[in-house]
């Protein structure tokens, strides 16, 4: 079993089917080069301009400038340093990219840009995820905070609009690598995102937790304000990006929480950055942006952020016990209930699925409403049962095992409460956490549908496929001779003379004249 093999199949379920072989043999001679001029302008100019340990993490990592990176050659390189790759295309869903991060995975996007976009890429390729991440990983504490940073984009509430845009941000990225897309093509996947975006009734908490990743592992400086260095995988693995932000054209600002606020346009090189003092300092800013979220807070807050999400998402309760489902409303007590709890009872929609650590009962799922109700009190498992609870509520029904419940009857302050006569009942004292997305993420598939809306068929392959054919012949094999005497170190002056002068049937192509060009200089 091949390194990278063995790190698949550590994977769970949820997670193995975004994964896709790196099929090595596919990469076109002109995709190396693309590789090769890519790393030979960033090392060049990054040598004193990035943190001091990316040229070192380059080695530790396995990448090197000749040729585009093997996932197992990187894999034997990361397992020394507690993380490991799997291959992926394109964006993937934002809670599987978490995920695996909070685990110590690297998600590299198997495709690498074309030369037409070789100074700047809004879509994930291996030049961005390969040297732009995995580099600055050989910094130990940097690493403790990209995982630290996954799990709170994982536990962080998404809205059901957040899910509209990444469709919208996949779509466009897709239509802008394809060859063959036409002007009124890309124009409507751009006003697609356009709507997408404009839907947003509020910022969600998977949005702030995605600009604070944003503005620090992918666009983050680190040191002083007036001469910061790079550690942002965004700009480490963009000639354009790398050049221009550490210009006066670039606002330098602190870092605070308030990155979290500041929205980010990915189509653009960025007008502002955000510097750290150190990496001890993304720490700070992490704990602080983490104490506002509704899993570290739970009670109404918790309660107000999913029911306002209209997602999937799960509560805690006090006895480790996890809830899943579509919070749809409180009902408010008298008076407080527990510290940071005045809700007396939480209407959910199905599926329903009970879960303890992460990990469900294996019951099927309760399809119908189901009621979270607070307060100190008891129900029985069975039987006839009325109870009163410290929140002021009074229930009466028919236990009939397993929390469901049946003719139930509710009463608030004297007022009867319209409530489902068969429901899931649960009691908790006070509730501890709301977190995003189901608590075991093993269940998405099966109960909830998709993750993510992910299928083939959105026209991924089509332009993948529609890319590898757009390279002329004969331009394939200038390409592939010119890497063959590059390899060889026999390049004859005449040959390249030669090759020179065919190149100039494809005038659009200029990195195969700089390949020979280069060449030249080397015979020189």
């Amino acid at each position: 079993m091949t390194p990278t093999e063995l790190t698949i199949s550590r994977l769970p379920a949820h997670l193995r089917r975004y994964v896709v072989s790196q099929d090595y043999a596919a990469y076109t001679p002109r995709d190396h080069a693309v590789w090769r001029h890519i790393m030979g302008k960033l090392r060049g100019h990054l040598a004193e301009r990035a943190h001091p340990v990316y040229l070192e993490g380059l080695a530790a990592t396995g990448i090197d400038a000749e040729a585009i990176p093997s996932l197992d050659e990187m894999n034997a390189q990361l397992s020394r340093l507690g993380w490991s790759a799997v291959g992926v295309r394109g964006f993937i869903p934002p809670a599987v990219f978490t995920e695996l991060q909070s685990m110590g995975v690297l998600a590299i996007a198997a495709d690498i840009r074309t030369h037409e976009h070789i100074e700047y890429t809004p879509a994930p390729d291996i030049v961005h995820e390969s040297a732009g991440h995995a580099p600055i990983i050989a910094n130990r504490r940097y690493a403790e905070y990209l995982k630290a940073c996954g799990m709170v984009g994982f536990k962080s509430i998404a809205s059901v609009e957040d899910q509209a845009v990444f469709e919208a941000i996949r779509n466009l990225s897709v239509v802008k690598e394809d060859p063959n897309a036409s002007a009124d093509e890309v124009a409507h996947a751009e006003a697609r995102l356009d709507a997408a975006s404009a839907s947003r009734r509020y910022v969600s908490e998977s949005t702030r937790a995605a600009r604070l990743y944003w503005w620090t592992a992918e666009y983050g400086l680190v040191g002083s304000l007036d001469q910061p260095r790079i550690y942002g995988a965004g700009i480490l693995s963009s000639i354009g990006e790398a050049v221009h932000c550490l210009t006066p054209a670039v606002r330098k600002l602190p870092l605070t929480v308030a990155c979290a606020d500041a929205d980010y346009d990915i189509t653009r090189m960025q007008p502002q950055l955000f510097v750290a003092r150190d990496f001890e300092h993304l720490f700070e800013v992490l704990a602080e942006f983490e104490s506002t979220l509704a899993w570290k807070r739970g009670g109404d807050f918790g309660l107000e952020v999913a029911r306002e999400a209209r997602t999937v998402n799960h509560l805690v309760l006090a006895d480790g016990r996890e809830v899943t489902g579509r919070v749809r409303e409180s009902v408010v007590a008298p008076g407080p209930v527990a510290p940071g709890l005045t809700s007396a009872l939480v209407r959910m929609e199905g599926p329903i699925i009970v879960s303890r650590g992460g990990k469900s009962d294996g019951a099927r799922p309760w399809n119908g409403e189901a009621l979270v109700v607070f307060g100190a009190g008891s129900l029985p498992e069975r039987g006839a049962f009325k109870v009163s609870l410290s929140s002021g509520l009074e229930l009466e029904g028919f236990a009939a095992g397993g929390g469901e419940v049946l003719a139930l009857r509710a009463r608030l302050g004297g007022k009867v409460l319209q409530v489902p006569a068969v429901t899931k009942l649960f009691l908790t004292p006070h509730l501890p956490s709301v977190a995003g997305g189901p608590a075991d993420p093993e269940t998405w598939d099966r109960w909830f549908g998709e993750l993510e809306a992910f299928a083939a068929g959105d026209g991924e392959e089509q332009a993948r496929a529609r890319k590898s054919m757009a390279l002329h012949p004969s331009l394939a094999a200038l390409y592939r001779e010119v890497r063959t005497l590059r390899e060889s170190g026999k390049a004859r002056p005449e040959r390249l003379s030669q090759i020179a002068a065919a190149a100039t049937d494809f005038q659009d192509d200029w990195l195969l004249r700089t390949e020979v060009d280069e060449l030249r200089a080397a015979r020189a």
